[in-house]
């Protein structure tokens, strides 16, 4: 059951991602404000936490756990399966890979995991 608490969650957020990209059509993000409703604002908050979710599984869901290997080790798997997600979205019609939005997926990951970083620091300071 540990391994379902730790990986679950970042199984379910992959599979939301992969799910949204297989549609043609994404639903219209207008009505939030910008810069909410950008493409590139998008993809970094969903693959921050993708990577925050990964970080937590890797840890074992225990800040004095987190260290530089593992905050590197969440940033390359989100990145790769950033990377697939644009690959994937090769094959759904109307829709095709962007690298700006692997950028995006990196930059939102590195910005989230080094909050999660630095907030591990500050928690474990006397």
């Amino acid at each position: 059951m540990r391994i379902a608490f730790l990986w679950g969650p970042v199984v379910a957020c992959m599979a939301t991602i992969f799910w949204l990209s297989g549609r043609s059509v994404l639903p219209a993000a207008s009505w939030l404000p910008w810069p909410l409703g950008a493409d590139w604002m998008q993809h970094g908050v969903a693959f921050g936490v993708l990577a925050l979710l990964i970080l937590r599984a890797l840890s074992h869901a225990s800040l004095s756990r987190v260290t530089r290997g593992v905050i590197v080790a969440a940033w390359v798997i989100t990145v790769l399966y950033g990377v697939s997600d644009e690959f994937h979205q090769s094959f759904v019609p109307l829709r095709s890979p962007d690298p700006l939005d692997v950028r995006s997926d990196a930059i939102g990951a590195a910005l989230a995991l080094g909050a999660a970083w630095a907030w591990s620091k500050i928690r474990r300071s006397p």
